[in-house]
Order: C-alpha cells, then structure tokens, then sequence
C-alpha cells in the first residue's frame, strides 16, 4: 500500500456514519461506549496498565516500596511521571463511576516546563480515539454535539431504556439545546425524524475538543466559552432564536469530549462564571434570551503555581476551589528518567544522530536534578539524588537515608522549583553547537556553557552561588575521578599483552631463582645470576601487597608448576598480578592529570563578575 492508498483510507474510516434513533438505540445494547461519558471514553482510549511488581526489581522496590504500580502505555513517553498519570487516571475512573469528580474541573498544577501543556495534548489525542454519537436533523449536526439520549425524560423513559436497549439511568438527565428543542417541536414531538451521526472527535475541527487561553480584561468576555449572536443571521432569525445563536464558545464545541483551558487562573474571574454551573448541574446559559445549554464533558485546566496561589488566597474563588480537582506535575527527580527525557527530545531533532560524549547527558541530568532538589537534613545533597534514582548507599555512604525518609522530611511541594527541563535543552542545544567545526557535545563544552548561562540569566546571589557549587563541588570532581578511571582502564586494557609479559618474566625469575639456577634470556642473550635474578624481582616485590621474599616466589612458582597451568588462570590469581597491575597503574597515573590540566587550559568564558564567585577554573 502507498502513501496515498493508506492516506485515503485513513480518511474513508474516520467519515461520519448516519443511523436512525431506533438503530442507534440497538448499538447501544451491545456497544455501551454509544452512551458512554467523556470519562469513560477516555479510559477506553488509554487502554489497560501494565502491572509492574516492583518487588521484583531492587532498583524500583527502592523508589516504590515493593508496590505493584500500573504503567500505561500511553503515555510510556512521559518518564518519571507515575504519579501524576496515575492521580489523573484515578480521577476519570470516579468520573466515570458517576462520583463526584465528574463535576470538578481538572487542574493540572506544576512548575514552567513540567510537561502540563504535554500531559493536556496527550489527553486530547487520546479522546480522538473514541466515537461519539450526536444528534441531527435535515441533514445539520447539533452545533453542540447533543447525545441522542438527551430526548429521553429520565423519570418517564428510564424503566423502558433500561428494560429493552440495558441503558443504565445514570446515563439520562442530560438537557436538550435550544437547538434539538426547537427541532422536536417542527417534528411534532415525533423523535423519529432525528437522525443519529456518528462522529470522531476531532482537534483539527474542534469537534468534542476545543481549547480557550486567558486574553486581556478589557476584550474577552464569557463569549469565550459559551458563544454570542451571529448577527450576520439577524436578518432571518429573531434576537432569541436558536439558529440566530452561534455556538462558537468552548464548552459548546467541547461537549461530549474535552475543554482545555490554558492558564485558567490568569482569564477574568467573570470569564470563569460559566464553569461553575457547568460542572455542577451540567448545564450553563448563553448569552442572551434562549435556554440553557448542556455540557456533559471534562474540563482540564493547568498554569503554573503562582497563579494558583494568588487564585487561592482570594476569599471570593472560594466557589472555584471546591470544584478543582488538583494533580500536582512537579519537575523529575530521578536521573534515569531526565536522561530519557533528554534522548527524547533529541531524537525528534537533527541532532539525534550527532557525537555526544559519554556522561554528558547523565551530567546534565544531575545538575538539572540537584537544582530541584530540597537540601536534606544531615547528608549530602547529592547522596539524596542518587537515592531518589533508585541507588544504593550503605556501602557507601552511612550518612545516606531511605527515599521515603528524604521525601518525608522534603515535605510535598519538592519538585516545583529549579531548573525546567526546557533551561536544560537550550543549554544541551549551546553545548552542541560550542565548536565551530563539529556539532557535537562534551562534558567540559557543558561546564563552560552552564557556567556561562548562570551568569547570563542573573539568578539571585545565594541561587547562582548554589549552582556554581553543584558544578565545582560536585559535577566536576566527579567527572575528573569518571574521566580518569576511564583513561586508565583503557590504558591498561590496551596495554594488557605487556601486562602479561611482565607476570611471564617475574614467574621465570622466580622458578629460577628458587632452583638456584642462572638464567639467560632468550632475546637479549643477557645472563643473570642469582642476584641479578633478585634485583629483578625485587622491581615487583617493591609494590604493596607481596609482603616476603620467598612466599611471593614460592606462591607464583607453585601455581606455574602446577599440573596442567594455563596462563588464564595464573593470570586471574594471585598477589604477583595485582602488582603488575599496580605497576601499570603507576606508569600510566600521570596520564588524567595530564588531560585535567589541559582541560583547565582550554579556552573559557570571561569569569562571573559577582563577587565571592569561582570561576570553574579553580574547580
């Protein structure tokens, strides 16, 4: 199948099918998401969890106290995000249940850049993969998406539904529009003459999904959300009539499916009026003289915490806060994830396939991390980010305590400040593009570009002192013992046949020099005697661990005479190998400190002009 053939069949399944209202009725008795609330609808989309028992796994027992904890795969992508996915998945499953959050506008509550616009447009992707079933008449669509059920008298015609068509009562009590009212009285109240369509919501049309964002106090008004005359249809329509109406606003387009409201806090308090009837009772009114309008769909809203708490403190929104359903969207605080996050983003730009040097993101990560952080009481900062990642500390640090003790003490509101996943992907993006020549990124082009935008974002005294010390007192001493220990593995690794010649000729000297023998070497024709066999060995013995002289010898030539000795196993065992190692080591520890100094003789920004500052180079 080409593109083409596959474009046009995606469109010929997503077109709109009619049925009559007695058909619509026999879907219902083996289709239940036919009548299904926008809740509902939306869990079907996100689909089952995986289960994961974290008992199972050291790592995550650590973080989630051996708990079974579900994992969606629909949003696999949004790492380090349990929590709020599962808040939010909670909260449609009461919805959905006809509980009390089916009235309560969702409010996604995080810090800038915390993934809640993300969160928000994943959730409105998701209710496109659900149909919904709206009324219509002569061949028009209800304008505000009116459920066929809404015909239905919940007192008169329940027992009937339920009886033939198993359409739970719950699912009626919804109004009709002035749009479906004014039809059924053309109709003569013979409901037969609507016409059922079934529709995919849809983002692009707005259809079941709509999206309004705060505007300036003196332009924007509740027509936003509810819509106002179309005086283009005056000249056919009186001023009350339904068709001279246009269901414009966002709860009209919305219902059915999901209104998203950007930076809720921050409209007009007189725009916000219309949400609270419409959670409450279903329902709203327009703005001018025609009849209320349903509403039976969910409200997500999200901003940021300032504006919460400015919203909050007032006592006339006292009405408002009883009808939010919050789910905190705090910053990660796990390494792993924020380095997925980073792989994310990557691979959906041109740098995906660009050099990146080994620890650059995973140092990015910490000190992303270590800014969000909340300072612990009697440990380390950074032995706190590494438990909150899931490590280990006993062995290692004594001082370090449990997650749940470190999140107890840090108290809720850990993970809304510091540094936002979007400050961190400008400077990965800086570091890429430090080097004229290559676009690619290094760990020590990532200290000198974050040392730079400490600077140039003018962060408060004590916060910028608090950074640089998380790069000089933490990220970069440990990046300098990384990069060494690496450069001395692979100097060894490299130089292992010559490590191996070593331990060859020391166990030949010793065998000859326990029988008391001269030994002349086979290359050089060089002949030695019995002490210049012990001056040789002396050379090894000199280093820590072979504490005598014969029971180093004696050891190494027992192992050497042994029956059947092989140069692996000998090579595995014993003080002698360690030494050559050691000695190895001592050759090539010049090496690090070599390239540390040439690290701090590269070319550097021009040093922070705060006082009581260092720069990195005195690191």
């Amino acid at each position: 199948m080409n593109i083409f053939d596959h474009y046009r069949q995606r469109y010929e399944a997503a077109k709109d099918e009619e049925f009559t209202l007695q058909e619509f009725l026999t879907i219902c008795r083996q289709d239940r998401s036919a009548y299904a609330n926008a809740a509902e609808r939306l869990l079907m989309a996100i689909g089952e969890p995986v289960m994961v028992d974290t008992a199972l796994e050291p790592r995550l027992s650590r973080l989630f106290s051996n708990r079974v904890i579900a994992r969606y795969p629909a949003f696999e992508e949004f790492y380090g995000m349990e929590d709020a996915i599962e808040q939010i998945v909670s909260y449609l499953k009461h919805a959905a249940q006809g509980l009390e959050e089916k009235k309560q506008i969702l409010y996604l509550l995080g810090p800038v850049g915390g993934g809640k616009s993300s969160l928000a447009e994943r959730l409105k992707a998701l209710m496109q993969r659900v149909p919904i079933y709206v009324l219509s008449a002569n061949g028009e669509r209800s304008p505000v998406n009116d459920h066929p059920l809404c015909l239905f008298n919940p007192q008169e015609d329940a027992q009937i539904l339920q009886k033939e068509y198993g359409i739970p009562t719950r699912y009626l009590g919804t109004i009709m529009s002035p749009w479906a009212a004014k039809r059924l009285h053309e109709f003569g109240g013979d409901i037969t003459k609507f016409r059922v369509v079934k529709v995919w919501p849809s983002i692009l049309e707005q259809v079941a999904i709509a999206k309004t964002e705060p505007g300036d106090e003196n332009n924007q008004d509740i027509s936003a959300l509810v819509g106002k005359v179309d005086i283009r249809k005056l000249e056919h329509y009186a001023q009350n009539d339904p068709d001279a109406y246009g269901y414009s606003g966002a709860l009209c387009r919305a219902n059915q499916g999901i209104m998203e409201f950007v930076e809720m806090f921050k409209a007009p308090i007189k725009v916000l009026h219309p949400l609270l009837t419409a959670t409450q009772e279903g329902n709203y009114n327009g703005t001018e003289g025609i009849s209320a309008l349903p509403f039976n769909g969910i409200i997500l809203a999200h901003s940021n915490e300032s504006e919460w708490v400015t919203f909050r403190n007032n006592k006339n929104n006292e009405a408002f806060l009883d009808r939010v359903y919050i789910v905190k969207v705090p910053y990660c605080l796990r390494i792993s994830e924020e380095i997925r996050i980073y792989e994310k983003l990557l691979n959906n730009s041109e740098l995906t396939h660009a050099p990146c040097a080994p620890g650059t993101l995973e140092t990015l990560a910490r000190f992303s991390i270590l800014s969000r952080l909340k300072e612990p009481e009697n440990s380390s900062i950074y032995s706190k980010m590494r438990v909150y990642d899931g490590e280990s500390l006993k062995d290692t640090d004594p001082k370090a305590k449990s997650y749940q003790e470190y999140r107890d003490y840090a108290g809720v509101d850990e993970g809304m400040n510091g540094l936002s996943t979007r400050f961190a992907f400008k400077i990965l993006s800086r570091v890429f593009n430090f080097d004229h020549v290559e676009v690619a990124a290094n760990p020590v082009h990532l200290f000198y570009v974050l040392e730079q935008q400490i600077e140039r974002e003018q962060f408060p005294q004590e916060q910028a002192e608090r950074y640089l010390e998380f790069l000089k007192g933490y990220l970069i001493p440990k990046y300098a013992e990384f990069i060494g220990k690496e450069i001395q593995t692979a100097y060894l690794e490299s130089y292992s046949e010559y490590g191996q010649n070593i331990f060859d000729r020391y166990v030949t000297y010793a065998d000859f020099w326990i029988q008391d023998q001269e030994y002349r070497d086979p290359d050089t024709g060089q002949l030695f005697d019995r002490e210049s066999l012990n001056a040789e060995l002396e050379k090894l013995r000199s280093q820590p661990g072979l504490a005598t002289r014969k029971t180093s010898v004696t050891k190494s030539s027992t192992l050497c005479c042994a029956p059947e000795p092989t140069t692996a196993d000998v090579i595995r065992t014993g003080p002698a190998m360690r030494n050559c190692a050691r000695l190895l080591r001592r050759k090539c520890s010049p090496i690090p400190k070599s390239c540390c100094r040439s690290f701090r003789l590269m070319p550097k920004p021009q040093p922070m002009s705060r006082k009581n500052t260092t720069t990195l180079s005195t690191a």
